[in-house]
């Protein structure tokens, strides 16, 4: 009886490994890429699950000099100083406690409590805003340098005073009704 032996051809059998190869390449490019997107959505909910950070912890945190961070504190308005022709201003923020219930209440007792922690705030070219008033609430960006001034890139203002809260329950009278 003859013997019959079958053997896969040589170009199929090279193909099938090329195909397994390139499955498991796939695979690993698919888990690098999973892995990126999973480190990035975790360290961006992190680091910005806090919207900023008192004066008092800015100050008593060395961590924080040379670190691009958002520091909020209540402007103490003897000190603010603009130079229009410069676009430089300088002035100096209050620490505001973290829990407070009025934030009007929490302003004024910062500016006018004498000990309080104090910032001074360097900005160069931007114009004054109309809000940079007494006992306005400011959220800075920018850094603290080695002599204690906060170096800040970008100012955002509340002014608590300037604002009320509507009442849902009153009327709103029109002039002339």
């Amino acid at each position: 009886m003859a013997e019959a032996t079958w053997e896969k051809p040589q170009h199929i059998a090279l193909s099938t490994s090329k195909v397994s190869s390139g499955r498991w390449k796939f695979l690993i490019g698919g888990l690098l890429i999973l892995a990126a997107v999973t480190y990035l959505i975790i360290s961006s909910t992190t680091a910005g699950a806090r919207y900023f950070i008192t004066v008092k912890e800015l100050v008593n945190d060395q961590q924080y000099v040379g670190k691009t961070i958002r520091i909020s504190g209540a402007v103490i308005g003897d000190t603010i100083q603009y130079d229009a022709k410069n676009l430089i201003i300088d002035f100096s923020i209050a620490n505001i406690p973290a829990d407070y219930s009025d934030l009007s209440k929490a302003l004024y007792e910062s500016v006018n409590d004498p000990n309080s922690i104090r910032v001074p705030v360097h900005i160069t070219g931007q114009v004054k805003p109309d809000l940079l008033k007494h006992e306005a609430q400011a959220i800075l960006t920018g850094s603290l340098d080695k002599n204690g001034v906060f170096q800040a890139t970008e100012l955002l203002l509340k002014c608590p005073t300037r604002f009320q809260d509507a009442n849902p329950g009153q009327a709103i009278v029109q002039p002339g009704a």
